[in-house]
């Protein structure tokens, strides 16, 4: 267990590396700076026990110059404070930066098998406070510790050779409020996290309620809707009590402690001035460092939870990178340019992650040439999305092989696998930004000319050039200010932008009106045109003069045929007729 810490401590302070100068240049100026603050009382009690003692002409000069070494002192202290402030706090977040790089390239290599499993509100956290942690304890960690350690061993030092019992005295008040920090430290640490419960409960109910306003006002609820925030507010509120309590002790005890530090050296003092065995300047001295004392005992109290925070938010991230892709190119993978668009299922079977019992597709087999026109229909849980969802390796099979033009697709590279696949979804994805930039999301590199080509082709353009700033227009975050029509007809655009050989229609009119499903479903006859095309039918009425249609159930293609001869057979697909889908 110890070596396996020491190995991800090793990993930890690996990415210290690219920026070696910078750390070590930060660890300088700290000690710098430490050292200043130590050497300033040295200078004090100098000038109280010597200077003064000097003809008045020599005090003044020796004063001055002395006056000039101080602030001199004063300067560096200044720029070892700037640069521990500014390029200290700039290493940490280079550090965050390329972390976050690592972790968000990662999740874009992980397959939909991942995501079915998870929380967006889960995976965002590793990549913003998890990461926000670590790279604090990564920049403040180091430094804390050195300049904690010089000025609280740099003081007990000096002062033990000005006065070793004295030092003693205010030493083991030192021990006693450390001791007591660490107390008090741990319940505060309980407390914060409760706290952080607490705001995270307020936070996913303040966004679950405002996603759905439209919903809270249609029915009239924002009364319950207050009432809900009420209680998990007050649950905040309690929660925050504990907290408040437990710091007004950490604090009010910490300034006890800092006068009782200051107290133990004056009444000490005192003493050992009335016997003589102490110089009033030395006491001066004393009471000079008291802040060396105290100040790293809270810094270092502080760094333990530094450590905790970030210790385990590198867990969390390592934890996370540890998730092997389990979709990946084959090390010998081909390179395709454009396919021709022919599809072979050969014995597919597939099941999801943990359901090895249960197939959703078993030994399917079914040949698509090019240019085909194929609806895929069936009851909820047939597998339409399924299998569609296994031409472009969202999924993989888990058994048999498909085939495109011939070849095995786990053969082929995926980004060019992806590239010959168009996908319009029922539930359409925007992106927050202009109607232009979500068109040419299908293909980057293309002309403005192109992007609006596209949009002509879709049945997009009209009521484009209509908005307030046509193809600059701003939808809103998932393109809220659009109609379900004119995102979808956005969707079809994209396609037509991307040009894909294969086309998936994933029930891509289901959720319209009827006028907007025959616009959009005008698009899509003209973007099928000339390519293999999948289409998943909610409604029978849209693919009833499709040339091909394969009804599923769960024991794989029960039926295909045209609408005519389907009927004609008076099987599954007349039944799902009858019943109005």
């Amino acid at each position: 267990m110890k070596q396996k810490k020491t190995n991800k401590l090793k990993l930890l302070a690996g990415y210290y590396k690219p920026y070696k100068g910078l750390f070590f240049a930060d660890l300088f100026f700290a000690i710098l700076g430490a050292a200043v603050t130590l050497v300033i009382p040295l200078l004090v009690r100098y000038i109280m026990n010597v200077v003064v003692e000097m003809p008045a002409d020599q005090a003044r000069a020796m004063i001055l110059k002395i006056g000039a070494g101080m602030v001199f002192l004063v300067v560096i202290q200044f720029g070892s404070r700037y640069f521990i402030t500014y390029f200290g706090h700039m290493m940490g977040a280079y550090i965050e930066h390329d972390m976050r790089n690592e972790i968000f390239g990662h999740y874009q290599k992980l397959s939909f098998g991942f995501y079915d499993n998870q929380k967006v509100g889960h995976l965002l956290s590793r990549i913003t406070s998890d990461l926000f942690d670590i790279s604090e304890l990564l920049h403040h960690g180091p430094e804390d510790i050195i300049i904690s350690v010089i000025k609280l061993l740099g003081a007990f030092f000096i002062l033990l050779n000005v006065n070793w019992k004295m030092a003693c005295i205010c030493f083991a008040v030192v021990i006693l409020m450390l001791a007591y920090a660490l107390i008090y430290n741990k319940r505060m640490k309980s407390a914060f996290k409760e706290n952080r419960a607490r705001i995270a409960d307020i936070n996913s109910q303040i966004e679950d309620s405002l996603a759905g306003i439209r919903v809270v006002k249609s029915f009239g609820n924002e009364k319950r809707e207050m009432e809900k925030f009420a209680k998990g507010n007050e649950r905040f509120v309690a929660a925050k009590s504990l907290t408040y309590r437990y710091m007004a002790g950490y604090h009010s005890g910490m300034d006890a402690f800092t006068t009782l530090i200051t107290v133990a050296a004056l009444i000490s003092g005192a003493f050992y001035l009335t016997n003589g065995s102490l110089l009033a300047a030395d006491l001066v001295t004393f009471l000079l460092y008291i802040n060396n004392f105290t100040e790293p005992v809270t810094k270092l109290v502080n760094f333990t939870e530094q450590f905790q925070n970030g210790y385990s938010g590198y867990d969390r991230f390592l934890e996370m990178m540890s998730i092997a892709p389990d979709i990946e190119d084959a090390p010998d993978a081909v390179s395709i340019d454009h396919a021709q668009g022919n599809i072979e299922f050969k014995d597919v079977s597939f099941h999801y992650a943990g359901d090895s019992q249960e197939e959703v597709l078993s030994h399917v087999n079914l040949k698509v040439k090019h240019g085909d026109y194929v609806a895929l229909v069936g009851s909820s849980g047939a597998g339409k999305t399924t299998l569609c969802s296994l031409i472009p390796r969202f999924y993989d099979v888990t058994g048999g092989a498909i085939y495109l033009d011939g070849t095995d697709i786990r053969n082929i590279k995926m980004k060019d696998l992806r590239r010959q696949i168009g996908i319009v979804q029922q539930d359409v994805y925007l992106f927050a930004g202009t109607i232009m930039e979500n068109i040419r999301y299908g293909r980057p590199k293309a002309t403005d000319e192109e992007v609006i080509r596209a949009a002509k082709a879709a049945n997009a353009h009209d009521f484009i050039m209509a908005m307030p700033q046509d193809y600059d227009t701003d939808i809103g975050q998932r393109g809220v200010k659009l109609s379900g029509g004119q995102k979808q007809r956005l969707s079809i655009a994209r396609a037509f932008l991307k040009n894909p050989p294969i086309l998936i229609f994933d029930e891509a009119t289901s959720a319209l009106d009827n006028e907007s499903e025959r616009v959009v479903q005008e698009s899509l006859e003209l973007l099928a045109k000339d390519r293999t095309t999948f289409v998943i039918a909610h409604r029978l009425s849209t693919i009833r003069n499709a040339k091909r249609i394969l009804v599923l159930t769960e024991d794989g293609i029960a039926e295909e045929g045209t609408h005519q001869e389907l009927l004609a057979k008076n099987g599954v697909y007349a039944a799902l007729c009858q019943a109005g889908l």
